[in-house]
């Protein structure tokens, strides 16, 4: 398994280009580091409504084509809410602090992750692994 780490920070919204990674590597997953300051409680799409506690929390993804594309949604304020990390991101005491890219799988990434599962399915409603959830708090 390779990775490839990218630093995050407020007063800069990072963009990641193809021309950062190696090419000689099949990136496929990625996993975002959460940092949320404040209590938020947040409706996540069809799931429902939840509250999220000031913390570190890790979720895990996959893009086989288009990673840095979707990373870079990820790190934009404006976009239309479409999967369950949308509704997470958009509110506003939640930010991204860290972007690792892997050429494991993302089941593997939240496995090897660690973390308490917060909310039952989240990111996980294609996941052949039975990983219960694709985002954990790393500090709950």
């Amino acid at each position: 398994m390779s990775n490839i780490d990218f630093e995050i920070n407020k007063e800069c919204c990072r963009v990641i280009t193809p021309s950062q990674l190696p090419t000689d590597k099949n990136w496929i997953s990625y996993s975002l580091y959460i940092r949320i300051d404040d209590i938020e409680y947040i409706r996540v799409g069809k799931l429902g409504s939840f509250r999220f506690a000031p913390g570190d929390y890790l979720y895990s993804g996959s893009a086989r084509r288009g990673i840095c594309a979707r990373i870079n949604r990820h790190l934009r304020q404006e976009k239309k809410l479409r999967w369950h990390i949308d509704y997470l991101l958009a509110a506003p005491s939640v930010q991204i602090t860290r972007v690792r890219l892997s050429t494991a799988s993302e089941c593997r990434l939240v496995a090897e992750g660690g973390g308490a599962v917060v909310v039952s399915g989240f990111g996980s409603s294609d996941c052949s692994k039975s990983c219960g959830s694709h985002l954990r708090c790393l500090s709950c």
